[in-house]
Order: C-alpha cells, then structure tokens, then sequence
C-alpha cells in the first residue's frame, strides 16, 4: 500500500467522503481524499458496497420505480461497487434538509452501521446542503447520481478529449460542493483577531478550482478547433452517427458496419470517445459515427463539457437511432434521447430508427380474443409484450416511416438494414452534392 503524507494538517474529524471526483487531479482532487488517523491516506482499492436510496413520486408505478433501481444499480456494478439494499420512501417531494424523512434515514442509519456499507447512494441530485447533512449524519460517502455518473465516465475515457471534458465536469460539480470540507477547524470562529484557517483554506481551494476550470475551457477551445478542422475535412462526404440510449448495442452495431474495433461490453457507458470509420453501401461512400449513450437525468454538465463529442451528432447528415427492443420500457428511452437530442439542438434531423436486440426480446404469455384485446393484464397493471411481428407492424405504421428489427450480435437482418441505410444515403448524397461523382467510391 502506497502511502503519502497529509501535508501536516491534522485530520480530525471530517466526514467528507472519500472519493467524490477521484478522476480529479491535483489539490482540488487531493482534499476529497480521507485522512486516517496517522496523517497518511489510503490509496489501496477494494470491494465497496452501496446501499441505493430512492424517492419516487407517489404517482409513479412500483414498477417504474423497480425499474429505475435496477438501472442504478447497473451504474453501481459498472462504477466497480456492488448494490446490497434498497430504502424506497414516497413523498410528495424530497425532504429538503436530508432528502428523506426522518424516519427512513434512521432506517438507513441502522442498516449502514450495522452491515458495514462504504456508502449510500441516491437516484437523484443532491443539493450541497444535502450532501453535508447526510455525511454528518450516516458518516459514510455520499453519492448522487451525476457523481457516480461522471466517475463512470472518468473511467471510461481515453482520448484526451474525452479526459478533458470528464475533468471540466468534475471540478463544476465540486466548486459548490467545497463548503465543509475542513470540517476539523469548524472550532475556530471568524471575527475581528479570531479569522481562523478554515475559511482560507476553503477560499484558497476554490481559487485553484476557478483557474483549473478557467484552464480545461480554454484547452476544450483549442481541442474544439481541432476537431471542427477534422470535421470540416471531411466536407462532400455523407455524415451518419449512432444515437441512443446506453448499452442499446451501439458499439456492436458500429463494429459491424464499419469494420472497426470499438469496444462493446454489457455496461453502461461502454464507449465515451467518439469514433469514426468510413463505410461504402450502394457505390456510395459516408462516414459512420458511434456517439456517447444517452441515459435518464444525464448531468447537465457533463452535457455542456461534451459539446465536441456531441457536435458528431449535431453535424450528421441522418441519425440512426437505435432501441433496444428487449428492454421493458424501450419506449421511455425513446423519449429520454429524443428529449436529449432537443436539448443539443439534433431533434430536427432524419433519423432511422434501429430496433436491436431481438434475439433477447420475450414476448409475455398472454390470452388474446379474435379481436387483439388482452383478455388477462398482468398484476402491475401494464399490458403484456405482443409477439414482435405484431410489434414491427404497429411501428411502422405509427411512423410512416421504414424501421429495421436487427440483433448485431447474431447479425441478423443486417442486409435489411444495410439496403436501408444504403437508400438513405445515396437520397442524402443527391441532394446534397448533386455534381459529386461516386468514381472513387470503390476506394
């Protein structure tokens, strides 16, 4: 175990938790680190265990909400933690000192004490205040959903780019969230001959995180022109980039399509680079784009920090939107991407819609009159899953528009879908450069 010294400050008592932005570097990083009792910090990794926390309106169904735990708990799987309970409270709205009530957190309290939990993490955005509050009080770290967000994403970035924008995000969402931190000099009062250390050290470590953010903006500014050049290079060439939700099967799709090598694993946020390949159909050459998923309260920030990567989307010529047909509420992530892709300002492009996965899709067993109508719902409440032939046909015709039902893992009906892509480009090619030859297509 590596260790290195504290700096001579003693550690105290503090309770701020320990890995709030690990990708952060330097001092701003330094401060989210615990100290132990002998002024050394521990660096070793191991196992954590998380109990998950949510507060669903009351109006929102059981299994909505079941729904919602199990997607972050997959965020906690992917993040390296293991999900080991579960505390649901309704309320009307989230308690505004502690989030939730005060019972529930007693609740909490006892199990987190009594198995041992490394930490506890909510659904939802926490306020600073919040965030203070429920440390103080469970005395284990505290983690909000943009929080594990970016720490998946840190993880999963490699480009510089991609780094750099996960790094700006990280420090944005850790300026408002520096308040307490020096919590064991929270004994030393301020007033006239009495202004203690702790309001320094508190403004000396958001001055650093003011000219740190200062510093990656104006990197991202250069980076941005870089890749707006890449892009502008390559004008007269069709432009398509993969959307959707995470872990619809994006990255597989694309390493089919374009004969690359991204890669795709059973997680969420597999890919967070952009990647590029060229791909011929129809005598027609165009560049496809695998894009970063989408998800569920995705942080605004994090948004904002990645306008290069989105700007593959925002710049394409058609938009192939891909669902993932196995899921129980594939139609809530439709409207969770369109809705991401009204905030970037893509909604307004052709988009094709791509169902995947249909070699995981299960139909519910359920008993039908001559008439279509389902003679026995399912205890939730919600209707059971019709055949998939039935599924394509009501798409299609509420569309108006081709769809393609694929599974690029068992690449089936990838020609279908190769055909269609073909189509489209070849349309978007005439219309956008009518006087461009396809002589060098067989390139």
């Amino acid at each position: 175990m590596a260790n290195t010294q504290s700096g001579g400050r003693k550690p105290g008592n503090s309770t701020r938790h320990v890995g709030a932005v690990d990708g952060v570097k330097g001092r701003a990083g330094r401060i989210l680190l615990k100290a132990t009792d002998n002024g050394t910090y521990e660096t070793a990794k191991e196992q954590e265990t998380a109990v998950l926390i949510s507060v669903p309106p009351r109006r929102q169904s059981e299994a909505q909400t079941t729904e919602y735990l199990d997607e972050l708990a997959f965020l906690i799987e992917t993040a390296g933690a293991t999900a080991t309970k579960r505390f649901v409270q309704r309320l009307e709205k989230p308690d505004i000192r502690t989030y939730v009530g005060e019972g529930k957190l007693a609740e909490i309290k006892a199990y987190v004490q009594h198995e041992g939990t490394s930490m506890v993490v909510f659904d939802d955005d926490l306020s600073p205040s919040q965030l203070r509050n429920l440390e103080a009080e469970l005395l284990v770290k505290i983690v909000d959903r943009s929080l594990l967000i970016l720490d998946i994403f840190a993880l999963r970035a490699k480009s510089a780019t991609s780094r750099t924008q996960v790094e700006l995000a990280q420090y944005q969402y850790l300026l408002p969230r520096l308040t307490g931190l020096w919590t064991h000099l929270d004994k030393q009062r301020g007033g006239v001959g009495m202004k203690g250390p702790g309001e320094t050290e508190i403004e000396t470590d958001r001055r650093i995180v003011r000219d740190r953010i200062a510093f990656l903006k104006e990197k991202l500014e250069d980076l941005d022109k870089q890749s707006h050049t890449q892009r502008k290079a390559r004008g007269g060439t069709i432009r398509v980039a993969l959307v959707g939700y995470t872990n619809v099967g994006k990255s597989t799709l694309m390493n089919v399509l374009g004969k690359a090598d991204v890669f795709a694993e059973n997680k969420l946020f597999a890919t967070v680079d952009a990647t590029t390949r060229k791909v011929v159909l129809e005598n027609t050459p165009f560049l496809l784009s695998d894009t970063v998923g989408f998800i569920r309260k995705l942080p605004t920030k994090l948004i904002e920090s990645f306008k290069s990567t989105l700007d593959e989307i925002r710049e394409a010529d058609l938009l192939l939107h891909v669902v993932d047909i196995s899921h129980p509420n594939f139609e809530e992530q439709i409207q969770v991407v369109n809705d991401t892709l009204v905030d970037i300002g893509a909604a307004d492009k052709p988009t094709l819609l791509v169902f995947n996965k249909i070699d995981q899709y299960k139909q519910d067993d359920a008993e039908m009159d001559p008439f279509g109508e389902v003679l026995d719902a399912e205890d939730d409440g919600t209707a059971p899953r019709p055949p998939l032939a039935q599924l394509q046909a009501t798409y299609m015709a509420k569309l108006h528009d081709p769809v393609v039902f694929v599974s690029a893992q068992d690449r089936t009906n990838l020609e279908e879908l190769r055909e269609l892509i073909g189509k489209r480009v070849v349309a978007l090619n005439q219309q956008r450069y009518p006087y461009q030859t396809n002589s060098w297509a067989s390139e």
